[in-house]
């Protein structure tokens, strides 16, 4: 259903509101390059400093931007299951392909917990639903055997897995299916992720290269893992530089480079300091982006 390279769109600012025009232009340009889905208002389009209205009007931007061209993953994700009933709920109104819903973070919730949350927003709309299991953000673990129960509803159609665990690709496939849609969250280990059994990425660094990571990915599902390492090593210092500071500052200044989007965010995040500046120039260098 969802495979391939598919960016976690950043969200861009012009004066502290959002920047709707630079937005539509990168619709357009990860379309051109060859990127095979949209992730809107995931962490890296920056949702916790979005308005519930500007977090809708995102979303329905680049639907409506993309056209039907390739599928869009609506982030919809909150620790208020109600907050994420109305996400999940305007995502399917709007038209998205399926809506991205993290664990609930900072309140900690059981196994039990979880499966009552994500049951609650599957039966709240008929709009499929990737669960995103991110530990190291959101304090709280999917565990495979919890995985493999929600994946027996039939609109729990895939996961973002951004554990950084290999095994648990393997482990996902024996709870909920080799057809269950494994995404890898994490650029570093997309490689791994993907012979082990996942089918695609939604990455950061697809901000920046997104030509790059979309034949990195169609290498891997090729089986032409030969050649998917040549891309891996290209790319490599880049996912490293990216993520020296909060990620989706390193991809609005690599972006910034290549002319396409400014470098505001939002408080409590700063802009770069030099250094990690000069490591993006230096891996974007070694990519061949600049």
């Amino acid at each position: 259903m969802f495979k391939g390279s598919m960016p976690a769109l950043v969200t861009p600012f012009e004066n502290g509101e959002l920047d709707l025009k630079t937005l539509k232009h990168l619709v357009e340009w990860q379309i051109k390059e060859g990127s095979t889905g949209l992730v809107p208002v995931g962490t890296t389009g920056e949702s916790p400093t979005l308005s519930h209205d500007e977090h809708e009007t995102v979303v329905e931007e680049v639907v409506k931007a993309s056209a039907g061209r390739v599928p869009v993953i609506a982030g919809a994700g909150s620790n208020n299951t109600v907050e994420a009933i109305r996400f999940v709920q305007f995502a399917e109104k709007i038209g998205a392909d399926a809506a991205l819903v993290v664990t609930p973070y900072y309140n900690k919730p059981t196994q039990k917990g979880l499966i009552a949350h994500f049951r609650a927003l599957h039966d709240c709309a008929d709009i499929p639903i990737i669960t995103y299991n991110i530990p190291g953000r959101s304090v709280v673990d999917m565990t495979p055997a919890t995985m493999g129960e929600l994946a027996q509803l039939p609109r729990i159609v895939g996961v973002k897995d951004a554990t950084g665990d290999l095994a648990r690709v393997s482990q996902q496939r024996a709870s909920c299916g080799p057809e269950f849609c494994q995404l890898s969250g994490e650029d570093a280990t997309a490689l791994g992720f993907n012979a082990h059994g996942g089918v695609g990425c939604i990455s950061v660094t697809a901000n920046v290269a997104p030509k790059l990571c979309a034949e990195f990915q169609q290498a891997t599902l090729a089986g032409d893992y030969a050649k998917a390492l040549e891309y891996q090593d290209r790319l490599m210092p880049l996912h490293e530089a990216i993520f020296i500071e909060p990620g989706l500052v390193g991809a609005k200044y690599a972006l910034s480079k290549l002319g396409l989007c400014g470098i505001e965010v939002r408080s409590p995040l700063t802009p770069l300091d030099d250094s990690t500046k000069a490591a993006i120039d230096a891996a974007m260098a070694h990519a061949g982006l600049i």
